[in-house]
């Protein structure tokens, strides 16, 4: 009856707001992803995946970091489009495993034990667009690898390849990104890259590369990203073996042990825009020659860490006045010869001279630069007087300054830099910052202050008096902070401020009324600090009404009452891993009130493996709520199913010890319970069952009561209408009080039905 009464009411399942619950494995936990039903059976020690209860119309399957062996037929017309296998124990890819998977888009197989691929495993897949195989031990192939007209993306990094064959890629041919990073080839030889004419993203990086065949690249006449990073190639014939890629955008060589370069080395990739010469020991590199005057197109050239010994002339860069973004950092330069090599960029916006051994410039070094809105000057050995050479930046959005030795910076810095977003100080001794230090930078949007040795949040009079309408983050991560009672934790004029980091202060607790002139914060960050064990060192944040995200990460929380959100509505992330949680039902109050109260498990970061976590291309991360119980708060020896001897004193992930805790709580609202069938060792079973709201039931039995009267109303009206004596009107009243409560005992007495659900 309550369930009807809640879809009439609410419009919940009638209205079609929701979607409707699908079979679900009892080791695994489902639930909606948008529309996309999304079972995780990650991280339970799984030696099989789980067919029985395995919905038909399964989008996304989750089977990472178990110790499947192997992978059986699925069931017939399966709808399943992405499956995750990654971190198991798979020895090899046969077609019978796969067969059937009509709908299969996307495999993620990594990180297992896969030494050979048959060819036809994926090929009752005709929309298979995705293989991740990296960090599998693949044994050379000699024929083709695998036979997928559709496959676009395949990821065979660090698979231990010694060798490709010019057979490898012939039944692949449509594949556009290729990533063989991490595999021992030794050299590219002609002809392996040549059926793979829609080619246009190839990454050879740690290939350990010592020769590239000429015309290695002859057929891939598409290509537009080449990686060849960290490798040996000394020799190659750059021009030659680079001569077809006239398509070619972006090109990474870092750390390839290039010693020199031709003049000519790139005369045909004049549509070329990325080049990374990162960490290489080009020393006598000619810039203006093998540089400036082919690559006209150029936009972002890095040179970091190159070991320049030359001069920069003042030609360097004369012919390449494109070129927006410079990087140059770990490179130890002459002040005078960068100051003159600078002066044609004038288009430049971004430019870095990170730990460049620079002490001074010559004043009139960024006179001409009237478009760079990135400097980066961060690690030099700068004296306070450096600073003042800034002043003429005037079109600067951000300026890093960290690490740089400074003890001291005047107020006419940043006094012409009206337009500066986000400015970086950490890693400086500024104990004390001048009066109005900040008072022109009334756009800023970004303050960085961290391992400054700040004993306390800057002071209003370093601001203007003005509200900085624009203020949205300040980082004081990483200074010895001592916060009194007396004030509010920041000054007015960053009442607007977002986004506060306060990691690694050193703090216990904030007072009560710490955000009482900065209540817009949304992010707040107070991880490795030491608050906690309880709700009572967290009272001010009652007063953030507008928190989103809060990272409480690696603190001293042993519990934590979700009462102490009452006053926080919008708060979507809540971080608590690394905390000493004991296990108790607090932790079912959090679970319950994250995903009832709140809607939305995934509020719990690491309470499950979400579908961003095991997207193509990111790392799979593990779940990382724990907690431990208490020697005198050992789990009960009535489920031993569920709780070896051996285990009890063993860590818990928050899920499992729900499943093993029991713990019902007495908080309002509910909706669907935790469900699952418990043995006592007298072979009993008992059901923690699906339970309406407390209000609701409050509000049907109201309803019922009122409903009642009416009856009762309306018989009395009509026996009295008909003449009857007031004996019989007697009688008959309480022969209908008799029945109605009849009808209700049998309401309040049917067992409800019993549902094998897990709460989502």
């Amino acid at each position: 009856m309550w369930r009807l009464c809640a879809m009439l009411l609410l419009g919940v399942e009638l209205g079609g707001a929701t979607l409707p619950d699908l079979e679900c494995p009892e080791e695994c936990e489902c639930h909606y992803f948008r529309i996309n039903w999304v079972t995780d059976c990650s991280e339970s020690n799984l030696t099989e995946i789980p067919h029985e209860g395995l919905s038909q119309n399964v989008y996304i399957l989750n089977m990472n970091s178990n110790n499947v062996t192997d992978v059986q037929p699925f069931p017939e017309d399966i709808k399943l489009r992405r499956l995750q296998l990654a971190d198991n124990l798979l020895t090899g890819l046969k077609r019978q495993s796969f067969a059937g998977l009509a709908y299969l888009l996307d495999a993620d197989l990594s990180g297992n034990l896969i030494t050979h691929v048959d060819p036809d495993a994926f090929r009752d897949s005709p929309g298979f667009i995705t293989l991740e195989l990296q960090e599998n031990p693949l044994e050379p192939v000699d024929g083709p690898f695998l036979s997928s007209r559709s496959l676009m993306y395949l990821d065979l990094s660090d698979c231990h390849l010694t060798r490709l064959s010019t057979q490898f890629f012939t039944l692949s041919t449509s594949l556009n990104k290729l990533d063989l990073s991490g595999n021992p080839l030794g050299s590219i030889e002609e002809g392996i890259f040549d059926p793979l004419t829609s080619l246009e993203y190839l990454q050879l990086n740690r290939c350990n590369l010592t020769h590239v065949a000429d015309t290695a690249f002859r057929n891939v006449t598409n290509l537009k990203t080449l990686e060849l990073s960290e490798n040996y190639l000394t020799i190659v014939q750059w021009t030659v073996v680079l001569g077809n890629l006239k398509l070619l955008d972006s090109l990474d060589l870092r750390k390839s042990a290039l010693n020199n370069l031709p003049g000519n080395a790139f005369a045909n990739n004049s549509w070329l825009r990325t080049l990374v010469l990162a960490e290489n020991e080009l020393r006598d590199l000619d810039v203006a020659t093998t540089l400036g005057q082919n690559l006209l197109q150029l936009d972002t050239l890095d040179l970091s860490n190159c070991h320049l010994k030359g001069p920069l002339s003042e030609d360097a860069f004369a012919n390449a006045t494109k070129l927006r973004t410079l990087i140059l950092s770990g490179n130890y330069l002459s002040a005078l010869d960068l100051s003159v090599a600078l002066a044609p960029l004038t288009r430049l916006h971004k430019l870095s001279l990170r730990n460049c051994g620079l002490t001074r410039l010559p004043p009139n070094t960024f006179h001409r630069l009237t478009a760079l809105e990135e400097l980066d000057i961060s690690k030099n050995p700068l004296n306070d007087v450096f600073t003042g050479i800034l002043s003429p930046l005037e079109t600067l959005q951000m300026l890093d300054m960290s690490y740089s030795n400074l003890s001291h910076i005047s107020r006419d810095t940043f006094s012409k830099m009206t337009h500066l977003q986000r400015l970086v100080l950490s890693g400086n001794r500024l104990t004390d910052l001048e009066s109005g230090l900040f008072q022109n930078l009334t756009q800023l949007r970004t303050l960085e202050l961290n391992d400054c040795g700040l004993s306390h949040p800057p002071d209003e009079d370093v601001f203007s008096t003005d509200i900085y309408e624009d203020f949205q983050e300040l980082h004081l991560a990483g200074n010895p902070l001592i916060i009194t009672e007396l004030e509010p934790l920041l000054p007015r004029q960053l009442s607007n401020v977002q986004l506060l980091d306060m990691s690694n202060c050193n703090l216990r607790t904030l007072p009560k009324d710490a955000f009482m002139k900065t209540p817009k914060i949304t992010t707040l960050k107070l991880t490795e600090n030491h608050i906690g064990p309880g709700s009572l060192d967290l009272e001010f944040i009652k007063q953030l009404t507008h928190l989103e995200t809060l990272d409480l990460s690696n603190n001293n929380l042993s519990h934590l009452s979700p009462n102490i959100f009452s006053n926080n509505p919008n708060i979507t992330s809540l971080k608590l891993t690394g905390n000493p949680w004991i296990c108790d039902c607090s932790i079912y109050e959090l679970w319950e009130w994250a995903s009832v109260t709140k809607g939305n498990l995934t509020i719990l970061v690491g309470s499950r493996t979400s579908p961003e976590d095991i997207s193509t291309g990111s790392g799979k991360r593990k779940k990382g709520l724990f907690c431990h119980y208490e020697s005198n708060r050992l789990p009960s020896p009535k489920t031993p199913s569920q709780t070896r001897a051996k285990d009890l004193h063993a860590s818990r992930t928050w899920a499992k010890y729900l499943k093993e805790s029991g713990c019902v709580s007495n908080r309002g609202p509910k909706a669907e319970r935790y469900i699952d069938a418990r043995n006592t060792g007298d072979g009993v079973t008992f059901y923690l069952e699906d339970s309406p709201p407390t209000w609701f039931v409050v509000a049907a039995c109201m309803s019922l009561l009122v409903f009642l009267a009416m009856v009762f109303g309306t018989c009395m009206a009509l026996f009295l209408k008909k003449g009857k004596k007031k004996n019989i009107a007697r009688y008959s009243a309480s022969a209908i009080d008799v029945e109605c409560v009849q009808s209700v005992i049998e309401v309040e007495v049917t067992p409800k039905r019993r549902r094998n659900q897990k709460v989502v």
